[in-house]
Protein backbone atom coordinates (compact mmCIF):
# COMPACT_ATOMS: atom_id res chain seq x y z
CA UNK A 1 0.00 0.00 0.00
CA UNK A 2 2.82 2.08 1.13
CA UNK A 3 3.89 2.01 -2.70
CA UNK A 4 0.80 2.50 -4.52
CA UNK A 5 1.19 5.86 -2.54
CA UNK A 6 4.43 6.85 -3.35
CA UNK A 7 3.85 5.78 -7.10
CA UNK A 8 0.27 7.83 -6.50
CA UNK A 9 2.73 10.87 -5.17
CA UNK A 10 5.08 10.84 -8.03
CA UNK A 11 2.65 10.82 -10.50
CA UNK A 12 1.15 13.68 -9.23
CA UNK A 13 4.12 15.21 -9.08
CA UNK A 14 5.22 14.53 -12.82
CA UNK A 15 1.61 15.59 -14.31
CA UNK A 16 1.80 18.84 -11.82
CA UNK A 17 4.70 20.19 -13.34
CA UNK A 18 3.43 19.28 -16.53
CA UNK A 19 0.77 21.30 -16.42
CA UNK A 20 3.25 24.29 -16.81
CA UNK A 21 6.16 22.67 -18.60
CA UNK A 22 4.61 19.88 -20.30
CA UNK A 23 1.75 20.78 -22.18
CA UNK A 24 2.35 24.54 -23.62
CA UNK A 25 5.77 22.48 -24.71
CA UNK A 26 3.46 20.13 -26.62
CA UNK A 27 1.11 22.70 -28.21
CA UNK A 28 3.94 24.84 -29.86
CA UNK A 29 5.81 21.68 -30.98
CA UNK A 30 1.96 20.50 -32.34
CA UNK A 31 1.73 24.02 -33.54
CA UNK A 32 5.24 24.02 -35.21
CA UNK A 33 5.17 20.60 -36.84
CA UNK A 34 1.50 21.17 -38.56
CA UNK A 35 1.90 24.67 -39.87
CA UNK A 36 5.49 24.20 -41.21
CA UNK A 37 6.29 27.99 -42.13
CA UNK A 38 8.46 30.19 -40.96
CA UNK A 39 5.89 32.92 -40.60
CA UNK A 40 3.49 33.61 -37.16
CA UNK A 41 0.21 32.69 -38.61
CA UNK A 42 -3.06 32.90 -37.09
CA UNK A 43 -3.88 28.64 -38.47
CA UNK A 44 -0.25 28.18 -36.03
CA UNK A 45 -2.02 29.82 -33.51
CA UNK A 46 -5.22 28.11 -33.09
CA UNK A 47 -3.01 24.80 -33.05
CA UNK A 48 -1.03 25.93 -30.33
CA UNK A 49 -4.25 27.16 -28.31
CA UNK A 50 -6.45 24.22 -28.99
CA UNK A 51 -3.61 21.86 -28.01
CA UNK A 52 -2.59 23.37 -24.83
CA UNK A 53 -6.22 23.78 -23.71
CA UNK A 54 -7.24 19.94 -24.55
CA UNK A 55 -3.63 18.41 -23.33
CA UNK A 56 -4.12 20.37 -19.81
CA UNK A 57 -7.87 19.42 -19.96
CA UNK A 58 -6.81 16.02 -19.71
CA UNK A 59 -3.86 16.24 -17.10
CA UNK A 60 -6.59 17.77 -15.24
CA UNK A 61 -8.67 15.41 -15.28
CA UNK A 62 -5.88 12.86 -14.83
CA UNK A 63 -4.95 14.67 -11.41
CA UNK A 64 -8.51 14.62 -10.35
CA UNK A 65 -8.86 10.95 -10.95
CA UNK A 66 -5.67 10.05 -9.08
CA UNK A 67 -6.88 12.48 -6.23
CA UNK A 68 -9.95 10.16 -5.99
CA UNK A 69 -8.34 7.16 -6.23
CA UNK A 70 -5.70 8.45 -3.45
CA UNK A 71 -8.53 9.84 -1.21
CA UNK A 72 -10.15 5.47 -1.64
CA UNK A 73 -6.94 4.12 -0.92
CA UNK A 74 -6.11 6.37 2.07
CA UNK A 75 -9.90 6.03 3.72
CA UNK A 76 -10.70 9.35 3.40
CA UNK A 77 -14.63 9.85 3.27
CA UNK A 78 -15.47 11.14 -0.17
CA UNK A 79 -17.93 14.06 0.11
CA UNK A 80 -19.42 16.52 -2.16
CA UNK A 81 -16.39 19.38 -3.23
CA UNK A 82 -18.96 22.97 -3.77
CA UNK A 83 -17.29 26.44 -3.51
CA UNK A 84 -18.41 28.56 -0.31
CA UNK A 85 -20.21 30.68 -1.89
CA UNK A 86 -22.66 27.90 -3.32
CA UNK A 87 -23.33 26.01 0.18
CA UNK A 88 -26.11 26.09 1.81
CA UNK A 89 -26.60 27.80 4.72
CA UNK A 90 -28.26 25.48 6.07
CA UNK A 91 -24.92 23.33 6.19
CA UNK A 92 -22.51 26.04 7.96
CA UNK A 93 -22.04 24.19 10.99
CA UNK A 94 -21.38 20.21 9.72
CA UNK A 95 -17.36 21.73 8.71
CA UNK A 96 -15.59 20.89 5.67
CA UNK A 97 -13.72 17.87 5.45
CA UNK A 98 -10.48 19.26 4.85
CA UNK A 99 -10.92 21.10 8.16
CA UNK A 100 -11.57 17.57 9.88
CA UNK A 101 -9.07 15.86 8.34
CA UNK A 102 -6.50 17.75 6.73
CA UNK A 103 -5.09 17.85 2.98
CA UNK A 104 -3.74 14.90 2.06
CA UNK A 105 0.13 14.13 0.48
CA UNK A 106 -1.24 14.86 -3.22
CA UNK A 107 -2.94 18.19 -2.45
CA UNK A 108 0.68 19.41 -0.98
CA UNK A 109 2.27 18.36 -3.81
CA UNK A 110 0.17 20.69 -6.19
CA UNK A 111 -0.01 23.24 -3.36
CA UNK A 112 4.24 22.80 -3.76
CA UNK A 113 4.08 22.64 -7.30
CA UNK A 114 2.03 25.66 -7.50
CA UNK A 115 4.14 28.17 -4.94
CA UNK A 116 7.27 26.64 -7.56
CA UNK A 117 5.49 28.17 -10.39
CA UNK A 118 5.03 31.01 -9.49
CA UNK A 119 8.23 31.92 -7.75
CA UNK A 120 9.81 30.64 -11.17
CA UNK A 121 7.76 32.89 -12.92
CA UNK A 122 8.30 36.31 -10.90
CA UNK A 123 11.98 35.20 -11.17
CA UNK A 124 12.25 35.40 -14.41
CA UNK A 125 10.06 38.56 -14.94
CA UNK A 126 12.61 40.20 -12.24
CA UNK A 127 15.58 39.03 -13.15
CA UNK A 128 15.84 37.75 -16.71
CA UNK A 129 13.14 39.21 -19.06
CA UNK A 130 14.97 41.92 -20.32
CA UNK A 131 13.66 45.55 -21.08
CA UNK A 132 9.84 46.12 -21.64
CA UNK A 133 8.45 46.27 -24.95
CA UNK A 134 7.68 49.94 -24.91
CA UNK A 135 10.45 51.80 -23.72
CA UNK A 136 9.81 55.16 -22.16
Amino acid sequence: MRLKRVAMAGATAFMTANIWTGCPLLALWVGSVVVGQRQLSMAAVGVVLAVLGVSALLTLLALTWLNNVYDELIGRPRVERRATWLRSMRAEPEGHISQRVGITALERIVMANVYLAMIALTAWFVFFSGPPLVAG
